[in-house]
């Protein structure tokens, strides 16, 4: 499935990918399933994220719902410390099992305005401008964002750094950095 990665990194995915495809028949995590839909899509998409972060970094995935980018990120960064956000219980749960053998990765079942730790990063993938912009910088001064073509607010007072994903015209890994605030580290 991930032939780039360590043999243990890519066997982590493709047991969260069985267990996505187990879970998702009783509870809608995602509308792709195909593996190659999923393996770009979900799991391409977050690596390409994880391997821009920087080293030793703290993390929080807002609305991180199946795993996306997060589970993703800590697996392949194990350097990595990240907070799962996901207000909806049931997502929770899946997280949880998810993450039984991810160390570096916690879930935190409530919504992202009820987080008070500290980050140095937020990463996103799927939710909404409006929804993120209770969080953005209040819990950490860089973000990273999958999304589609809509642009950030301005108002989040950031500096953008913008890549097309591979494969696609479309869909692009927004970077966000403020150097204008320090935060302490999530332990």
């Amino acid at each position: 499935m991930f032939p780039d990665l360590p043999p243990d990194q890519a066997a982590k995915l493709e047991f969260h990918y069985e267990l996505l495809c187990k879970w998702n028949r009783v509870l809608n995590l995602t509308t792709v399933t195909s593996r190659e839909e999923a393996i770009e899509r979900h799991y391409g998409e977050s690596i390409f994220l994880a391997r821009r972060l920087p080293a030793n970094v703290t993390v929080a995935d807002i609305g991180s719902g199946p795993g996306f980018p997060g589970f993703v990120i800590a697996v392949v960064r194990p350097d990595v410390t990240i907070a799962l956000i996901e207000s909806h219980q049931r997502k929770s749960v899946f997280l949880r099992e998810a993450t039984r053998n991810v160390p570096n990765a916690c879930v935190v079942a409530k919504r992202a305005e009820a987080v008070s730790d500290p980050f140095d990063w937020i990463v996103s993938r799927a939710v909404s401008y409006s929804d993120l912009a209770s969080s953005i910088p209040r819990l950490a001064p860089n973000v990273a964002l999958l999304t589609g073509a809509e642009v950030p607010p301005d108002s989040w007072d950031l500096d953008w750094q913008v890549e097309t994903l591979p494969g696609s015209r479309n869909r692009f890994l927004r970077i966000g950095r403020s150097v204008s605030r320090e935060t302490s580290c999530f332990t």
